[in-house]
């Protein structure tokens, strides 16, 4: 997928000039936020609290102890019956993922939702294979008959009204015309059931690799998920290698935060663990099960001081709680991963080059730790690529000025209060809306500030003197 995150700032203002998008986007996540806040603290915030540190506590003992993990899962998937493969890069897997394809002679893949398979555009290298590739998670099928990209991490859709789902429906799948929701859900559910009997190949991603069991689980509220891992003969699942837990337990734990924290659910209506193809004795599943682990940019990750965003679980509940996602929606982030974790993971995996605009897609408000069901700090990480984007600005001459200048009224504070007094007076008697260049890159998507009257600096030494006196 192409990677337009250094479009942010222009996306932004397009999706805040779209009425739709904003009234979609606004009920979706603030539903979400609210529902989550009312499962996670269904027996109180002692215990939501504690079942968040537990679960920060497991991802982080899985991360420490993550090649010896990686080992042990292989071994037992490998003792259970998968085939396990490993890509470095997205090539590589897409590559694989080809291979086993056309090895199985495969004409039709469902897809049950992954994030994985996004990344590194699966549904794009099948197709142009000449294979037939659809999508049956709901929210996922109408995106791809709407030929756009998902917008959130767990609700593809959220930017859509009922109108525009209605309209693509009618247009791209022949739906009789109806506006009712539950009408809708039944035409899609038939129109895909006729897909899954067909189908020859089930892509999947997985939730969790569970190393001591050699399993994997998916976790989902449609039934589409089971249908893609067990119908067709044969099943890819595209695992992230950050996606290991050690133990049965520790899986048990996460499925409890997992969906509280995505949909403000206590359990998921489907919670699945795979266990290998079917033997012998058993009536239904593949015949033949590839795990592939993808790396893809996260070793490096691993060993760098941003470490710690490899405990994402994918839940989407900084997405719900972000100020700014809220009004611009995911398509404006310009890549896979939207909202507060896409402005961290996807400078790392694309580049910081190539997503600069990211960490500043953000009000440092805090609310995306806050919600984080394993206590990731992303605004401590946006502040650090803050850091790093300024790093590579040094040799712009304007940078370089701008700096320089700012550097010498610090050391001049004398000179900085009588500076600031004249210019706050001055721009207060202009009719300015934005500033002329090259100043005009902060104006041209804020508001200009309204000067006060009197400096912080000036309240300051009255209220002392009030005090004092």
């Amino acid at each position: 997928m192409e990677n337009r995150a250094n479009q942010f700032i222009r996306a932004a203002d397009v999706a805040l000039k779209d009425p739709d998008l904003q009234k979609a986007v606004a009920y979706g996540t603030r539903l979400g936020f609210n529902k989550r806040i009312a499962a996670m603290y269904e027996y109180g915030e002692e215990h939501g609290e504690a079942l968040r540190q537990q679960s920060a506590q497991i991802k982080r003992r899985a991360l420490a102890n993550l090649p010896k993990l990686l080992e042990e899962a292989e071994k037992n998937l490998l003792k259970n019956g998968f085939k396990v493969l490993w890509a470095k890069d997205a090539a590589e897997a897409n590559q694989l993922i080809l291979e086993i394809a056309q090895k199985h002679e495969s004409k039709l893949a469902v897809k049950s939702k992954s994030m994985a398979t996004e990344e590194i555009g699966v549904n794009e290298n099948l197709e142009a294979a000449g294979i037939e590739v659809v999508e049956t998670d709901l929210g996922e099928f109408i995106v791809q008959l709407a030929e756009e990209r998902p917008s959130h991490i767990v609700v593809p859709i959220v930017h859509k009204t009922k109108e525009s789902i209605q309209k693509t429906l009618e247009e791209k799948a022949n739906m009789p015309p109806t506006d009712d929701p539950l009408a809708m859900t039944r035409f899609a559910r038939a129109y895909l059931r006729e897909k899954f009997l067909k189908a020859d190949l089930g892509i999947s991603g997985a939730n969790f690799v569970i190393a001591e069991a050699g399993s994997i689980g998916l976790v989902m509220n449609e039934g589409n998920g089971r249908f893609v891992t067990s119908l067709p003969k044969v099943h890819i699942a595209l695992v992230g290698i950050e996606k290991i837990v050690a133990t049965l337990e520790e899986y048990a734990t996460l499925t409890q935060v997992l969906p509280r924290s995505a949909t403000g659910q206590t359990l998921t209506v489907y919670t699945n663990l795979i266990n290998g193809p079917k033997r012998s004795q058993e009536k239904d599943g593949p015949e033949e099960i590839y795990l592939i682990f993808l790396d893809n940019g996260r070793s490096e990750i691993y060993q760098s001081t941003y470490a710690d965003s490899l405990a994402c679980i994918r839940c989407g509940s900084c997405l719900n709680a972000c100020p700014v996602y809220d009004v611009t929606g995911g398509h404006a982030y310009g890549w896979v991963y939207p909202g507060p974790i896409g402005s961290v993971i996807t400078p790392l995996l694309k580049g910081l080059e190539n997503a600069k605009t990211l960490p500043y897609a953000c009000s440092l408000c805090g609310l995306c730790k806050d919600v984080c069901p394993v206590d990731i700090d992303l605004p401590h990480f946006l502040l650090d690529l803050r850091k790093d984007v300024v790093s590579t600005q040094k040799g712009n001459w304007i940078w370089d000025l701008g700096i320089s200048g700012w550097s010498w009224l610090m050391r001049h504070p004398k000179i900085y209060r009588v500076g600031g007094r004249v210019a706050a007076r001055v721009l207060g008697l202009l009719p300015l809306k934005k500033l002329p260049a090259p100043f005009n890159a902060w104006t041209d998507h804020h508001a200009f500030p309204v000067f006060a009257k009197r400096t912080f600096a000036e309240l300051w030494t009255e209220h002392q003197g009030e005090k004092n006196g």
